[in-house]
């Protein structure tokens, strides 16, 4: 019995594995010198595949589920092993659980502005930020091109590898889409849908495959930023003239309220009278230039200047003889005596 205990202390009957770090992506099961048991219990559970290694060649590979091993459901470790007639004795060989669910929130930014030629600013400097999950999608793939022998492989041996790979699809989905940069905000989910199409071929190499990919912010250059927010500025305020007159009157009412200052005030007071008898002759000009003419019926005296009505030979003021000719009741302009119409502004005389 005791050789037999001994016997049975060499062998292995039961290949499981559990993570309980949640970070492991590749785990080798320790046999610590033993041997597999011809019909030992293999267990591999969801989000778990399974891979028999035999003298460093990729032998059979277990989906989810619960096995008895035997030559019958191992062809390829049999065929290698030449085990012709199903010989049951113990065998030797590597097992990797490699974990099939997905990594999440793993988190992504750019270490270096990325560069983007746009059509209204020219060339800027965009920083950006957001999570993504992954999973391994070909684990045999996995195996052979990313971690090999090792008796143990977790996320932080592709993250920088994936990160990059991001920031690389995330600059070309910018430059082809030619999004302007004041709409980058509006179009995050596009943007990453149109860089996860660009990121999986790649990743796919690597028996991998991108889940999600989340944009969070893309900063803009503080330069940038600044003129959005005048732009904004100017939409809220909507007809400046209008703005610059009530601001102006709201200039004159506090001046007109506070007391307190005396002639500090006045003083405040009369300079944004001023300032909006400006706005208001500016905003107004157009309408009283012809009042102001219509009111020259004739035209000025050439010794004293005083008016002098249109016709007249001589001023009313100082005496003093005026030219013959005549002057436009409309526009004061000197016409011919006897004209019936303004050969200027056409009125009748």
């Amino acid at each position: 019995m005791g050789i037999l205990n001994m016997i049975k202390g060499q062998l292995i009957d039961v290949i499981e594995w559990t993570d309980n770090s949640g970070k492991t992506m590749v785990h080798k099961y320790d046999m610590n010198g033993k041997e597999i048991m011809m019909g030992a219990q293999l267990t591999v559970r969801e989000s778990q595949v399974a891979i028999f290694v035999n003298e460093g060649e990729i032998a059979d590979v277990f989906e989810p589920g619960r096995y008895e091993l035997q030559t019958s459901n191992m062809p390829v470790l049999t065929a290698l092993k030449s085990w012709k007639y199903g010989f049951n004795s113990p065998f030797k060989a590597d097992v990797y659980f490699i974990n099939t669910k997905q990594f999440l929130d793993m988190k992504w930014g750019t270490s270096n502005p990325v560069m983007m030629r746009d059509a209204e600013f020219g060339m800027i400097r965009l920083r950006a930020f957001g999570i993504y999950s992954f999973r391994v999608s070909d684990p045999v793939t996995f195996l052979k091109e990313v971690f090999g022998t090792a008796a143990l492989f977790t996320v932080e041996g592709v993250e920088g590898q994936i990160k990059r790979t991001l920031v690389s699809g995330l600059s070309d989905a910018i430059a082809e889409s030619k999004i302007p940069a004041l709409d980058l905000a509006a179009n995050y989910d596009e943007l990453a849908n149109y860089a996860m199409q660009s990121i999986n071929p790649k990743l796919a190499a690597l028996g991998l495959t991108l889940c999600s990919f989340i944009i969070e912010n893309i900063s803009l250059p503080e330069e940038v930023e600044k003129s959005m927010d005048k732009r904004t500025s100017m939409g809220v305020l909507g007809n400046l003239d209008q703005y610059a007159k009530y601001q102006a009157a709201e200039a004159i009412r506090e001046a007109a309220n506070n007391d307190g200052n005396g002639m500090a005030g006045m003083g405040v007071g009369m300079g944004a009278g001023a300032a909006m008898g400006q706005m208001f002759a500016h905003s107004l000009g157009n309408t009283a230039a012809p009042a102001a003419t219509g009111k020259v019926a004739g035209a000025v005296c050439s010794a004293c200047g005083a008016a002098v009505p249109a016709g007249s030979k001589f001023c009313p003021e100082c005496g003093a003889k005026q030219n013959a000719g005549a002057f436009c009741t409309s526009c004061g302009k000197e016409i011919p005596a006897g004209t019936k119409f303004c050969p200027e502004c056409g009125a009748k005389q």
